[in-house]
């Protein structure tokens, strides 16, 4: 009897571990961003998206998962041969995405090998078409050549190549050297030249504002001159009308009563300051003949002054 119920409880036992078995070969639960290729006795199936699904025990079977994500793939560093002939050493890193599972699953074995593999033989290629001067220059192109070929060879296998980027560009020791030493000589090259630019720029401004120094100088001379002239003139034209109304003056009052006496006064007293004049200035006194000299001479004036002021004023 207890034989019997041991018996059975293995048998129960053993079900109930092949039914939990089952269940969980049946049911799969797919991640976000991944995909489930399944195939049915050996056959493409379907592809199983993102969430819950159920299989048929014992018929279809999870054969290959695939991440939906971009993944980046390095590219070891490989020898390359310029154009000029000098070896560099490359490397980079592919970035790619799978977008047709099923096509990833059957196209191609590994299609990360494979693109690894084409990556360098690409690479190999452009480098081998320009010279070693132009590899830092060119990178961008090189990268965008690499893609293009890749992304022609991937699209049969579903995956999708979205950029390369090289890594590093290491010349021979000895090349980079050289490169250094040229670099050097360029840099003191520039810097003798813009030495030079400078001093030449200085000495043609220097020049320049010597040139306007002078210029201005002359203009203010000439300005000065003519200042200058405008007021001697004005100075002359001034005493000429200041003179002119002086004699006006002067004709008027002797019309006037006493004109004439004041006149004769005024003539005795610059023949007076005058003969004094003479004898202080001079060793030799000069005296008239007579003295009824004076008297005559300025009778000689006053008749002088008479006529002038009878003569009468011309019509015009």
């Amino acid at each position: 009897m207890d034989g019997g119920m041991s018996g059975g409880f293995l048998v129960t036992l053993l079900l109930a571990l092949f039914v939990i078995y089952v269940f969980a070969k049946t049911a799969v639960v797919v991640p976000q961003q991944s995909a489930y290729v399944v195939e049915r006795l050996g056959k493409y199936s379907a592809t199983l998206d993102a969430g819950f699904h159920i299989l048929l025990p014992f018929i279809d079977n999870i054969r290959y998962k695939h991440s939906l994500k971009e993944t980046a793939i390095d590219i070891p560093e490989q020898v390359c041969i310029t154009r000029d002939n000098v070896q560099v050493s490359v490397d980079g890193i592919l970035y790619l995405k799978v977008l047709h599972p099923q096509r990833a699953s059957y196209g191609i074995s590994d299609y990360s090998f494979a693109l690894i593999q084409l990556a360098q033989t690409t690479l190999r290629s452009e480098i081998g078409k320009i010279e070693l001067d132009r590899t830092f220059e060119e990178r961008t192109n090189i990268n965008v050549q690499v893609v293009n070929e890749l992304d022609k060879a991937s699209d049969p296998w579903g995956v999708k190549v979205l950029r390369y980027e090289l890594k590093n560009i290491t010349p021979p020791k000895d090349v980079l050297n050289a490169m250094e030493k040229q670099m050097r000589a360029e840099r003191e090259k520039r810097a003798v030249i813009l030495t030079s630019e400078g001093e030449r720029d200085a000495a043609i401004n220097q020049a320049e504002g010597e040139k306007q120094q002078v210029i201005k100088a002359s203009e203010a001379k000439k300005q000065q001159q003519i200042n200058e002239a405008e007021g001697a003139a004005s100075a002359i034209l001034a005493i000429a009308q200041a003179t002119a109304e002086g004699l006006r003056k002067v004709a008027e009052t002797i019309q006037m009563p006493g004109g004439q006496e004041a006149v004769q006064l005024r003539v005795a007293e610059q023949y007076i300051a005058q003969f004094g004049e003479l004898a202080r200035t001079n060793n030799t006194l000069i005296l008239p003949a007579t003295v009824s000299d004076v008297g005559s001479m300025i009778a000689l004036a006053m008749s002088a002054i008479k006529q002038g002021s009878a003569t009468p004023p011309s019509k015009t």
